[in-house]
């Protein structure tokens, strides 16, 4: 994913701030006491961030920010940007500071920056096994609570494409809100949705999931932006779309994963949404690799 522009900016400072209030506040309400007993007062670190596997990072902002917490101080060099990929043993990033303030910081920038590479890792291998279809890759709201702003970027730092970001940014009227009103009759949905989307803004964005091809015309009569197919095999998905002719947008969603998304992209959908780029990621390994010197004076 080199060359990819992400800026720092794509990250509120003011939330990132929140995250990490919380995350120290749960891992250090009191200071690391350990560190209080065992390390003199003036003793200086330098660490160095280190691949142990190969990916595509993401969290820059997110580790200098996260090291810089308890002590502006100190001082990250970073020597990879988000949305590049690098091999095992690449040295990503180096910190130098107070020995304490780094020990204390370690774990929470490190938890935080090895989630982050790998949803873009992950990212990255989806969009690159649909490279060529024109479609995109998107994630969900299956993300970590708390957690969204960063990780929802980390999709971004591999290549991938935001859904709605909360339940306040567009409508999607889902399976279950569809057998609330319609009591499973197809018939009635023309009806109803159009009653909602000429409730709703004009600016917004009006989805609504089918999961089966008899909803697809009462739903598209409705003049909806965007159609989802919902848990559909691939057949099902060819039909699907030859269904819409291009009247809508068309997502897919529901069970998708590296072994099936190039064949669900040649269907003709223009969005994949893959909840596991988020909920099912296993954290990369990235280490901190660290040493102090005892007797170093600050300033020296």
């Amino acid at each position: 994913m080199s060359g990819l522009t992400i800026s720092d900016h794509d990250l509120p400072k003011q939330a990132l701030h929140g995250i990490l209030e919380r995350a120290f506040a749960e891992d250090a309400l009191a200071g690391d006491i350990t560190s209080q007993l065992l390390i003199p007062v003036g003793a200086q670190a330098r660490a160095v961030l280190r691949a142990r596997v190969g990916g595509v990072f993401s969290g820059a902002a997110v580790f200098r920010e996260a090291m810089q917490f308890v002590d502006p101080d100190v001082a990250v060099a970073m020597f990879v940007r988000d949305g590049e990929g690098f091999t095992a043993g690449s040295i990503l990033a180096e910190v130098t500071g107070n020995a304490r303030s780094v020990l204390l910081a370690e774990r929470i920038a490190l938890n935080l920056v090895q989630r982050m590479s790998a949803i873009a890792t992950t990212t990255s291998e989806y969009v690159r096994r649909v490279q060529g279809t024109g479609v995109r890759i998107a994630d969900t709201r299956k993300t970590t609570p708390g957690l969204r702003i960063i990780e929802r970027f980390a999709v971004r730092c591999g290549g991938g494409t935001n859904h709605r970001f909360s339940l306040s940014d567009a409508v999607l009227a889902k399976d279950n809100h569809l057998a609330v009103l319609t009591d499973g009759d197809p018939a009635r949905l023309t009806e109803i949705l159009s009653a909602a989307k000429a409730l709703a803004g004009h600016t917004t964005h009006f989805e609504v999931e089918v999961d089966t091809a008899a909803q697809i015309e009462p739903v598209l009569a409705a003049g909806v932006d965007t159609i989802m197919l919902d848990n559909f095999t691939v057949d099902e998905l060819r039909l699907g779309v030859a269904l819409v002719g291009g009247r809508t947008r068309v997502e897919a969603s529901g069970n998708v994963t590296l072994a099936n998304v190039a064949e669900v992209a040649s269907t003709g959908v223009d969005v994949i949404a893959v909840g596991a780029l988020t909920h099912s990621v296993s954290n990369l390994d990235i280490g901190l690799d660290i040493q102090i010197d005892l007797f170093q004076s600050p300033g020296l």
